[in-house]
C-alpha cells in the first residue's frame, strides 16, 4: 500500500475514535454554553413568547439588583471560610495520619465517606440531624446540659450550620490531596535535614509547606471554583429563599424558576461563570510561579 494511503487510513481510523467524544463535548458543552450567552442578551421568559435582543439591560438588571450584590458577599464569606478551614483541618490530619499505624487504612477510609456522598443525600441527612426539635445533635447537646441552638431556623446559625456540613464534607478532599503532596516528598530529604539537625518547624518551612504547595494550590483551586456554585446543601438545609444562605447559584434558580426570567438568568450564569473562570485563572498563575521558582 502507498505511504500516503497508509497515512490517510490511520487518521481516519484515529477521527473515528476521537470524532464521537468531540462531537459529544460539542453537543453537550459548547453548544449550551454559547446558547447561555445568546440568551443574556435576549428577553427570554421561561412561559414562552417573543425574545426580543435587548442587549446589556439584563446585565445591567443583575449589578443593579440589591440581592446580587449580597449573594455575592455571602459566596464570597462562604468560599473563603470554608475553603481556608478545610485546608487548615486537611492539612492537620494529613500531617497526623503520614506515619504508618495499626487500623491507619480503616481509618483513613471512615475519613473519606463523606467526600463520596452525594451534596443532595448529605443535606437531607443533616437536615434531620440538626432540626431543631427532633434533631440527634440536640438530643445529645440537652443530654450534656448544653442549650441547644436551632441550627436551620435561627437567623444567627444558619449559615454556621452551612459551614459546618461543608467541612464535614469536604474537609476528606483535602486530607486525600495533602496526604498524596506528603507521600510524594522523598525521604532523603527527612534523613539530610535530621543530619544536619535542624528543627521540626525548619524542617516543616523549609521542606515539607514549600514541596507540598502546588498539590494543596491545586486542591484549594478546585475546592473554590466548586464552593463558588454552592447549590445543593443550601436547598436541602434553608431553601433558596434565606437571604441568610442565599448563595449566587441559589438566586440564579429563583430567577429563572420562580420569576420566569430565563434571560436574566443567563446573564446571572455568565457572571457566575466569569467569576469562576477569574478565580481558576488566578490561581493557575500561582502555580505556574511555584513550577518556576528555584529549589
Amino acid at each position: 500500500m502507498p505511504r500516503p494511503m497508509q497515512e490517510r487510513g490511520t487518521t481516519l481510523l484515529k477521527w473515528s475514535f476521537v470524532g464521537p467524544t468531540l462531537c459529544f463535548l460539542l453537543a453537550f458543552n459548547l453548544f449550551p454554553l454559547v446558547w447561555n450567552v445568546v440568551l443574556g442578551f435576549r428577553s427570554v421568559d421561561l412561559t414562552g413568547g417573543a425574545t426580543p435582543f435587548v442587549g446589556g439591560a439584563n446585565y445591567a438588571r443583575v449589578f443593579a439588583d440589591e440581592k446580587f450584590g449580597e449573594a455575592i458577599r455571602l459566596t464570597a464569606r462562604f468560599v473563603g471560610l470554608a475553603v481556608a478551614l478545610e485546608l487548615l483541618l486537611g492539612f492537620a490530619l494529613a500531617l497526623a495520619l503520614q506515619r504508618d499505624f495499626k487500623g491507619k487504612s480503616a481509618l483513613l477510609t471512615m475519613l473519606l465517606v463523606p467526600m463520596m456522598l452525594s451534596p443532595a443525600v448529605v443535606g437531607l441527612f443533616w437536615n434531620l440531624i440538626l432540626n431543631g426539635n427532633y434533631g440527634i445533635l440536640n438530643q445529645a447537646l440537652a443530654t450534656l446540659g448544653i442549650t441547644p441552638p436551632q441550627w436551620t431556623t435561627d437567623r444567627d446559625w444558619k449559615f454556621t450550620s452551612l459551614l459546618l456540613v461543608d467541612l464535614w464534607m469536604w474537609t476528606p478532599f483535602m486530607l486525600l490531596i495533602a496526604l498524596a503532596a506528603l507521600n510524594a516528598i522523598p525521604k532523603s530529604l527527612y534523613e539530610a535535614a535530621e543530619i544536619d539537625r535542624a528543627s521540626r518547624w525548619t524542617v516543616f518551612r523549609r521542606i515539607t509547606l514549600p514541596l507540598c504547595a502546588p498539590l494543596l494550590g491545586l486542591a484549594v483551586l478546585l475546592r473554590a471554583t466548586d464552593a463558588l456554585k454552592q447549590f445543593d446543601l443550601v436547598m436541602a438545609i434553608t431553601g433558596p429563599n434565606d437571604p441568610k444562605t442565599q448563595t449566587l447559584s441559589t438566586l440564579l434558580y429563583q430567577v429563572v424558576f420562580r420569576d420566569g426570567k430565563v434571560g436574566l438568568g443567563a446573564s446571572f450564569g455568565c457572571v457566575v461563570l466569569v467569576a469562576v473562570i477569574a478565580l481558576a485563572t488566578v490561581f493557575t498563575r500561582y502555580m505556574e510561579r511555584l513550577k518556576e521558582r528555584p529549589a
